[in-house]
């Protein structure tokens, strides 16, 4: 069954987008291992202040109009956003308010909007959302202002992500590189380890050293099935190739197909091996993504690798003691195939309600001037162009950013969050519970395609 959701780079040929994403591993790669040890940023103007320069766009007086803005996000992200937040304050006179809407986003804020109380504006964490969202007539126009930023400081593949039907109607302004893995560095220096490893086979193995040197080797997010799901979406695209996992995010193959199991058998032998994951299994089922980072830099005896996206950084900044660049470096995700994978993914800024300071928000966000203030926050990369890219915190996050600008439009996008939202959106059921209850049983390969492709066939008919 043909999913309807669009993704960018999707119609580009196999090898065309098997070379585009080799280019992007290579230039992450490059940009990680320049950044080195103790780079900050400064010498590039990292940690640039872009509420300091002269605005580059005009926005209305909202004076006394109240707004509500609703995302995923908590904790470090949260407050970085809110400083954005208040920066708009500033400009317009309106007040603004932030509301989270916790994992199920769709689900909270269907309930909202079916409740006739949506909130102004709203962060689609999938495609799928956004596609289901328009076609249920639930987002609201957003502005020719906001359009005319989009068009001068976006790729036309990030703005083709936020089109249903041709028609604009959300604006990905935070992107996200989720092909990282982020280490300890006195975890890796006491094991005796010298060298990041690049392929899956070394991955695995430099686990097992960590392990054998008494540190907890990898510390996985599992009661947060998102994490897991990007797991799994890295493995595929690196071993399957981007022809087949084009055709698994469209269902256009099943989930019991050979390559599934592959991937899955791939898997287990990380998550078959207790001793390889913080906690074990049961250990790593009942810690969240926050805690999955604080445990790979605080404590007494911290786990040595954590994967997650380039916003790890932003929890690393907020709860940690380590230093991004120094205590705490990065490397890609290890190649299981001949290439490391690169999946990207995305927050579009949506309107659901139809007013001026909706609309002036998005323009904001859209703008170079809301780009460089977030940045200037840590833990967020943006798909803006035409930013300073000296706006950035630190130079590991601005070399990851560039990395993936370099990219253009030849990128792989989250495969779950191409999927409707029952399957790879919902916390407790589809993917999500699928692969926790594969993490629980990593032997039970068959089981758990069965299950991912029952799951996925109820999802994609209901769409």
């Amino acid at each position: 069954m043909r999913n309807r959701h669009h993704t960018s780079g999707t119609h580009r040929s196999p090898r065309a987008a098997r070379a585009a994403s080799a280019v992007l591993a290579g230039a992450l790669a490059v940009a990680l291992t320049a950044c080195g040890g103790g780079d900050d940023g400064k010498d590039k103007g990292g940690g640039g202040k872009g509420e300091d320069k002269k605005p580059t766009v005009t926005l209305p007086k909202l004076d006394g109009q109240k707004l509500e803005v609703a995302a995923v996000w908590t904790g470090a992200e949260q407050e970085n956003f809110t400083k954005v937040l208040d920066e708009f304050e500033k400009r317009t006179g309106a007040t603004v308010s932030f509301v989270p809407t916790g994992n199920n986003t769709s689900t909270f804020l269907g309930t909202k909007i079916q409740g006739g109380q949506p909130p102004d504006v709203a962060f689609l964490p999938q495609v799928g959302v956004v596609h289901q969202f328009a076609e249920k007539g639930w987002l609201k126009p957003i502005g020719a202002e906001t359009e005319a930023q989009l068009k001068k400081n976006f790729s036309q593949g990030w703005q083709d992500l936020g089109k249903v039907d041709g028609k604009q109607v959300g604006a990905y302004v935070k992107a996200a590189n989720k092909s990282l893995v982020w280490y300890n560095t006195a975890a890796f220096e006491a094991a005796g380890i010298t060298e990041e490893p690049r392929t899956w086979k070394d991955f695995v193995a430099t686990a097992q050293t960590l392990s054998d040197a008494g540190s907890p080797a990898v510390s996985v997010g599992g009661a947060d099935g998102w994490t897991l799901t990007d797991w799994f979406e890295n493995i595929y695209l690196s071993q399957a190739g981007p022809e087949k996992y084009d055709q698994l995010a469209k269902h256009e193959i099943e989930w019991t197909d050979p390559s599934v199991k592959d991937a899955l058998t791939t898997l287990g032998e990380l998550w078959g091996k207790d001793e390889l994951l913080a906690g074990g299994r049961k250990g790593a089922l009942g810690t969240e993504f926050p805690k999955s980072v604080t445990q790979t830099f605080n404590g007494d005896t911290p786990a040595g690798m954590v994967f997650e996206g380039d916003f790890v950084s932003a929890n690393i900044n907020a709860d940690t003691d380590a230093k991004v660049g120094t205590d705490a470096k990065v490397f890609p995700f290890p190649a299981v195939g001949a290439d490391s994978p690169v999946v990207s993914a995305g927050d579009a800024a949506v309107a659901l309600k139809d007013n001026e300071g909706a609309k002036a928000l998005l323009t904001f966000l859209a703008s170079t001037d809301g780009a460089e203030l977030w940045a200037a926050q840590g833990g967020f990369i943006s798909p803006n162009k035409e930013m300073d890219m000296g706006a950035y915190k630190d130079g590991v996050t601005r070399d990851i950013a560039e990395a993936l600008l370099a990219a253009g439009d030849d990128f792989r996008f989250d495969l779950s969050d191409q999927a409707p939202a029952a399957f790879g959106g919902t916390q407790g059921v589809g993917m999500w519970k699928d692969l926790q209850d594969f993490l629980r049983d990593p032997e039970d390969v068959a089981g758990a395609q069965r299950q991912l492709e029952a799951d996925a066939a109820k999802a994609y008919k209901n769409g």
